[in-house]
């Protein structure tokens, strides 16, 4: 008899396993090897560096383009790529039209041209080696000026054409080879990326970032890449000269004191000054001398020595007020070109050595919100030159509002950087032809427009100075055909507000509201409201001088007063607790 044997499906199914089991094996075995090439076999391919230009300009172990030019041996670098670096608050102007170029700092402003080796700082010869120029759209100036100013070093590396740019005070970290095999420089932060070079024992980079055990570092040749951690050890730390700094301009303060200041109102005649009377513990006087006549940048001036000496002799300072004349097209064009800020600026200096003025007042309204800049920039400008000659430099600024010509194009965080004081003219709170009657400048309204410069745009209280109004409006209230109320208004003097009280027998109320005395009177058939400015408003506006430790105080203007509010103002200025 045949005995058939058959296979067990048991038998099938064990193979089977094994091959699954085998292929798994060879699977992990291939996974393994690989990871084991990847993570401990390194690339051996050299990489040739790639940048973006001929001149590659290197900032903290980046690329940032474009190029510079090297011309001489000597670097030009691309504006943008500056300005990049040395940040806003070291602004460098460039106007298209004339190849105007403009460097400011606190103290110098150095001018040149695109395609010439004439140059001025603080309008001294200024000596240049290489000029700066546009190619391909692009600006490029010359290094040797931005270490002066701003104290930017500049490395160039010859073979490799590399540059590389540090700020003034910047510290880095310096690492040294310590592998004996040395420390390959790699494009990216792994082992199997191509290398750039390697960098020999105990030859040292500057370290940039780290990233997972790897350093970006830069080389003696200026070349940027990846090294381990493994193959390097810290050492010093590289302290980038800081830039030599002249001391700081002190702006003139009565010591121990607040400003006082109050601005005289000079119109077609001139001041006599024997019918000014005693002005207890006012300390400047800002007659309105100056204004822009045209676009061209000429300045009308009408100052008087004789006031000049009358004022030197009661001890006041003069700081001239220079007005736009409120004239919005003639502010624009004169505002708008290196050659007519500068020729501005000439006058004014020409100015205040003529008549001996220890400093200048820049009172610019009616302005087109477009000028911001240019209005900025006229400051940075003039700043330093009128430092140079001990001039103080102050500017008005309104309360923050909506209103564009009038507010919006005052950058009051810019301008609070540079000049010494700024005026904030808390008045007008409701102006000449306002439909609506009220305070010239109720108290919650003065300290919301100090708060809010102190606040939003930052201005030192040392630097503000508030500013008050010594007139007051006198709002007659008509009704209307259509069933409304017409309202107009005319300013007046405090001396004027006493004799109404005087003639029509009114007594004031407190409006609580306002923080100020108030009265009315009917009169033609018609409502006459009057906030008004006395003893205790002018008190109560100093007690937040006080309060926010501002710089002064300034009232607009001189011929409104009361021959007894400079008593007040002094005596609430100087009040010990």
């Amino acid at each position: 008899m045949e005995t058939i044997y058959s296979r067990t499906p048991r038998r099938r199914g064990g193979r089977g396993v094994r091959g699954l089991l085998f292929l798994f094996i060879l699977a992990f075995l291939a996974v393994f090897a690989w990871y084991g090439y990847m993570r401990f076999i390194p690339n051996g391919d050299l990489a040739v560096p790639s940048y973006q230009s001929e001149f590659p300009i290197m900032v903290q172990g980046k690329e940032a383009g474009p190029g510079a030019i090297i011309e001489n041996n000597e670097v030009k670098l691309p504006l943008k790529v500056v300005q990049q670096v040395l940040g806003e608050d070291k602004p460098i102007r460039y106007e298209p039209d004339s190849g105007s170029i403009i460097f400011t700092t606190a103290n110098k402003v150095l001018r040149l041209k695109t395609d010439s080796l004439t140059a001025t700082i603080n309008q001294k010869p200024y000596d240049l080696t290489i000029t700066a120029e546009t190619s391909n759209d692009t600006v490029y100036i010359p290094a040797d000026p931005l270490k002066e100013l701003y104290g930017l070093q500049t490395e160039f590396m010859s073979e490799s054409g590399i540059v590389t740019l540090l700020t003034a005070g910047e510290t880095i970290q310096m690492a040294e080879v310590t592998s004996k095999k040395g420390a390959a420089m790699r494009t990216e932060a792994t082992i199997r990326a191509p290398y750039l070079e390697n960098m020999a024992l105990a030859q040292t980079a500057r370290i940039w970032e780290e990233r997972d055990g790897w350093l970006l570092v830069q080389s003696a040749s200026g070349h940027t890449g990846f090294v381990n951690k493994r193959d390097v050890k810290l050492t010093t730390i590289e302290q980038v000269p800081d830039q030599e700094q002249e001391p700081p301009f002190i702006a003139w303060k009565v010591l121990g004191k607040k400003i006082n200041l109050t601005w005289e109102a000079v119109y077609e005649r001139k001041i006599d000054t024997t019918k000014i009377g005693p002005m207890q513990g006012v300390n400047v006087v800002s007659p309105t001398w100056f204004e822009l006549a045209d676009g061209q940048g000429t300045i009308k001036g009408k100052a008087d020595p004789s006031y000049v000496k009358w004022a030197h002799g009661q001890g006041m300072q003069i700081w001239a007020l220079f007005s736009n004349d409120f004239e919005p097209e003639r502010t624009t064009k004169a505002l708008a070109s290196a050659e007519t800020r500068f020729s501005m600026i000439q006058q004014l200096l020409g100015f205040a050595k003529m008549y001996g003025l220890q400093g200048i007042n820049i009172d610019f309204e009616n302005v087109h919100t477009s000028d911001k800049e240019n209005l900025v920039q006229f400051v940075r400008e003039l700043t330093p030159l009128l430092h140079e000659q001990g001039l103080v430099v102050s500017i008005d600024v309104t309360p923050k509002s909506t209103s564009e010509m009038w507010s919006l194009f005052l950058d009051r965080a810019a301008l609070g950087k540079i000049v010494d004081y700024m005026m904030v003219m808390a008045y007008d709170e409701h102006w000449a032809s306002s439909p609506k009657s009220g305070s010239v400048a109720s108290l919650p309204w003065t300290e919301a427009s100090v708060t809010r410069i102190l606040e939003e745009d930052g201005v030192p209280a040392s630097k503000l100075i508030l500013s008050m109004p010594l007139y007051t409006r006198i709002w007659t209230e008509k009704k209307a055909g259509n069933g409304g109320v017409e309202v107009s208004s005319k300013a007046v003097g405090m001396d004027r507000v006493k004799e109404i009280i005087a003639e029509k027998k009114l007594k004031p109320v407190l409006d609580q509201a306002a923080g100020q005395n108030y009265v009315e009177f009917t009169e033609n058939g018609a409502l006459n409201r009057i906030w008004i400015e006395d003893d205790m408003s002018m008190k109560s506006r100093v007690a937040l001088v006080r309060k926010y430790d501002l710089a002064g105080v300034a009232t607009w203007q001189r011929a409104f007063q009361t021959s007894s509010i400079w008593k007040t103002i002094d005596d609430a200025i100087n009040i010990r607790p």
